[in-house]
């Protein structure tokens, strides 16, 4: 039996099962659930699975201590007289907002419809609670609603789901990062119960409810990340495994099943006998749903920490993080590994050699990219880790079922949660037997050259030059990337077989003959990492070019628009530029603090999202006055005209100032490509 086979045969999917329900046992709410960053639950349940580490037999467990924002939410219920007379007591959930009562206190509730600030005209809502409906998948973030409540001198904010989350049925209630300040608290309420409320509300503008609330936020705690390893012969070459431990609700499918398949794994490896080349390294993260107060980019704050802060080193020395989420339950119609682009030649390679394994899925497995900021991989790869994970944001759980009390064992689909086990186990075993890391940056460079293609008209002189001057620089060096990748492949080949036949000496003097090469691609991935990764403002993973010609595009059209006298048209693009679509709803308090929340704050605050924004281009001013204008039919556009016509010029500008560090970037790296060329050179192979 060879390895693979003996690794198969070791992983025991009811031991990942057990563990997952296991971490269900700690809770900050005795009804609901919930281990939150900092909290006594999340440190318990961080213990419980140092211990268990041990347990299967993993080396140098350790707790690392990372600075966070902590939140404990004990409880939040409403108790009112319904319709009938009776008296009911109802759950709320919670986002991560301050608001402690002493016992039931009493208050007025009033239904303020969205929470936009048009709801608010003629209403006094000071010291209240205010009932809103949110859709936060197609309108609008909790923070938005929350925060104009606050402004208003709202005592708090419950909100009810009309879509987007917690679909799976009307006693749903939701929970998310709140991406706002902890003193605008904030609760969720389902469905169901907002019906109660709204049918005593009916010809009345506000009724008497009693609060029962207890969510705790603190600024500058401690939290634990906890790992383990399996030492390997090349102690100092890594291959990281990793999983968030921390949880809204019982949070059985997000995240305690990938927890639970992370060691589950560990444990079959270890049990196979299976004697490593690297360090393989299992790391429990905390702090993932969320972990510092009032900043747009506040979740993966654990992991953030984890490789910026406490362990930089890992940077440089781990070929590849996998990290896991939500593995227990089918998403789509297939499986698929998410990755950075740099991994998607050898993953596709990977897929094609593997044996027959569980058929979970109708279709093949397959690869796709970018990474996403959704969880934390991202934080990894930017930090210059190459990293991957299976991707989890097909299918309807995440409308349905996550991040609400329904995310439970009902829906656990055990041989979908099987295959996740045998494919990344298997990679684990792959991975460990490369003497290089396994990147191409070809299609990092194709999707930054691809970008260049379809350009918008530009007034500035000389920019468009500029930019297919670029883009013939970067297709030219994917080429070469592709031609590097095929001798990567070719020396992990030759190691492989060495360690296949026996032939340990010769394994390792190839291994020990290409270190210079493995840092040099590890160091051109981070370079490449903070060259061409941004992202827009609703955290989708875009190059810096491409977000701009983005905005460009919608300003240039918005011209044309009004320009023809169509004020409608012209806001319908202008609500696409950045985080502009907000300016229409809420006051120009909020929306100037959501904006300039994102900038002007230290990089401890916004953490994997510092410097990953461009420069926004600020259009509250003239949407407000385009919408005016709209309302009362008038056509005079000048000023605004003026205005955008500014704002596209400084896009450009910034366009060219991008294409320039993006040109410098890549021939600084081809010349150091160049000048290295002689250390990468193995006079067997030929070349």
């Amino acid at each position: 039996m060879n390895m693979q086979e003996e690794i198969l045969k070791n992983l025991d999917v009811e031991y990942s099962r057990d563990l997952a329900k296991r971490m269900e046992a700690f809770a900050s709410n005795s009804a609901l659930g919930f281990r939150t960053a900092g909290s006594r639950a999340e440190f318990e349940t961080g213990e419980m699975l140092r211990k268990e580490m041990e347990e299967i037999g993993l080396q140098k467990v350790e707790k690392d201590a990372v600075r966070v924002d902590g939140w404990e939410f004990r409880r939040a219920e409403l108790a009112f007289c319904d319709a009938q007379g009776a008296e009911r007591t109802i759950q709320l959930g919670a986002y991560q907002t301050q608001m402690v009562t002493r016992g039931f206190e009493e208050f007025s509730l009033m239904d303020l419809g969205k929470g936009t600030e048009g709801d608010y005209a003629g209403k006094d809502v000071r010291g209240k609670l205010v009932l809103v409906e949110i859709n936060q998948r197609d309108e609008w973030w909790i923070n938005y609603p929350a925060y104009q409540a606050w402004r208003k001198g709202a005592r708090a904010l419950i909100a009810v789901q009309s879509g987007g989350y917690g679909e799976i049925g009307d006693e749903a209630l939701n929970a998310q990062d709140i991406a706002g300040p902890e003193n605008a608290p904030a609760f969720s309420i389902s469905r169901k119960d907002a019906r109660s409320l709204r049918a005593l509300l009916r010809g009345k503008e506000e009724i008497r409810v009693r609060l029962n609330a207890d969510s705790r936020v603190w600024r500058d705690g401690i939290t634990y990340n906890v790992h383990g390893a399996i030492p390997g012969r090349h102690e100092e070459r890594m291959v990281l495994l990793c999983a968030h431990y921390d949880s809204y609700f019982s949070g059985f499918q997000d995240d305690n099943t990938a927890v639970g398949m992370m060691l589950g794994i560990a444990r079959a490896l270890l049990k196979s006998g299976f004697r490593p080349n690297n360090t393989l390294v299992f790391c429990a993260m905390a702090a993932e749903e969320w972990g510092v107060a009032d900043s747009s980019f506040d979740w993966s704050t654990g992991c953030y920490e984890q490789v910026f802060t406490v362990h930089p080193e890992w940077a440089g020395k781990t070929v590849a993080a996998l990290n896991f989420e939500l593995p227990a339950l089918a998403h789509g119609t297939r499986a698929r590994i998410r990755c950075c682009y740099e991994y998607m030649p050898y993953l596709r390679e990977f897929l094609a050699q593997l044996p027959e394994l569980t058929r979970a899925y109708p279709e093949q497995t397959q690869v796709t990219a970018p990474i996403e900021t959704w969880s934390d991989d991202f934080s990894l790869a930017i930090s210059g880790i190459p990293s991957m994970v299976n991707d989890f944001t097909g299918g309807s759980f995440m409308e349905t079922n996550y991040h609400s009390q329904f995310d439970s064992d009902a829906f656990y689909d055990e041989k979908v949660y099987r295959l996740h086990h045998e494919l990344f186990a298997l990679l684990v075993e792959a991975l460990d037997r490369t003497a290089v890391v396994p990147l191409s940056s070809e299609w990092t460079l194709r999707r930054a050259a691809k970008c260049l293609q379809e350009i918008p008209h530009l007034e500035r002189e000389g920019l468009r030059e500029k930019a297919e001057a670029l883009r013939e620089i970067l297709e030219k060096e994917a080429l070469c990337a592709r031609e590097e990748y095929a001798r990567i492949a070719d020396v992990n080949g030759r190691y492989a077989a060495c360690l296949l036949e026996g032939k340990g000496a010769q394994a390792e003097e190839i291994y020990r003959r290409f270190r210079p090469w493995e840092r040099d691609l590890l160091e051109r991935f981070k370079r490449l990492q903070d060259a061409l990764v941004r992202v827009d403002w609703y955290g989708n993973v875009l190059c810096p070019q491409e977000i701009i010609l983005k905005n460009l595009r919608l300003l240039r059209g918005s011209l044309r628009d009004l320009q023809k006298g169509d004020a409608g048209e012209a806001l319908k693009r202008l609500y696409q530029v950045d985080n502009n679509a907000y300016a229409f709803m809420f006051d120009e308090e909020v929306f100037r603090h959501f904006t300039d929340y994102a900038f002007y704050q230290p990089r401890e605050r916004l953490k994997w999202g510092y410097g990953r924004l461009m420069q926004h281009a600020d259009l509250y001013g003239s949407v407000r006055s385009l919408m005016r204008k709209k309302a009362l039919g008038e056509t005079d556009f000048c000023g605004e005209i003026a205005y955008l016509e500014a704002v596209a010029r400084a896009q450009e500008a910034l366009l060219e100032r991008e294409i320039g560090a993006l040109r410098e970037t890549v021939e600084k790296l081809m010349d150091k490509k160049g000048g290295e060329s002689a250390q990468r050179r193995d006079p067997k192979d030929g070349n």
